[in-house]
């Protein structure tokens, strides 16, 4: 009887110490979201962006994506993201999609510029950069290093060698050289080697 008291109790301890670990991550994470004016944005690919999704400015979240659809004209991605109220973005702020780490999730980044004119709720952020295709930057970097292994002019002649493999400047194999000994080892007008005149 008392086995099972302390099984229970043992239980209900590790439940509460769940319950505290999940309430911490969850206000700790950012994960609500966050009521303020409607900005969009629209992207040629919103790969990893869905709702909830961080709205940051200098890694400060200020916002969180509210929906996503696609436009049936341009075919181009439009984002609807809240931006807290405190918050005013002016009219040249840029819209980035960026990852927080290689392999991590990705959030809403935006670069606010120096504009006095400030985006009205239900505005448009009009200057906005796709995120990178993670697939395309690996198969780049693997087809540029095979090109590099490629040794120029790998097995063939070198630049300025004679045909045959000959140096330049030098007499045809087994022929003697310009203005030099004769055939035979005899010196120019003069006997053989070893010869008298």
């Amino acid at each position: 009887m008392s086995g099972n008291v302390i099984e229970t109790v043992m239980g209900a301890v590790v439940l509460v110490v769940a319950a505290l670990f999940l309430f911490f991550a969850y206000s700790t994470s950012q994960l609500r979201s966050v009521e303020g004016y409607p900005v969009t944005a629209q992207f040629s690919r919103i790969d990893g962006i869905r709702d909830g999704t961080d709205v940051r400015i200098a890694g400060v979240k200020v916002g969180s994506v509210a929906g996503e659809q696609l436009d049936p004209k341009t075919f181009l991605a439009t984002i609807k993201m809240n931006i807290n109220p405190d918050y005013k973005l002016p009219e040249d702020t840029v819209a980035e999609i960026v990852s927080s780490s290689l392999l991590g999730d990705k959030y809403m980044s935006l670069e606010p510029g120096g504009s006095d004119k400030i985006i009205p709720a239900g505005g448009e952020i009009k200057y906005t950069q796709a995120p990178a295709n993670l697939e395309d930057l690996i198969g780049q970097m693997i087809f540029s290093q095979t090109g590099a292994q490629k040794k120029p002019g790998a097995g063939g002649a070198a630049p300025g060698a004679a045909p045959g493999g000959a140096a330049p400047g030098a007499a045809p194999a087994g022929g003697a050289a310009p203005g030099g000994a004769a055939p035979g080892g005899a010196a120019p007008g003069g006997a053989p080697f070893g010869g008298l005149k």
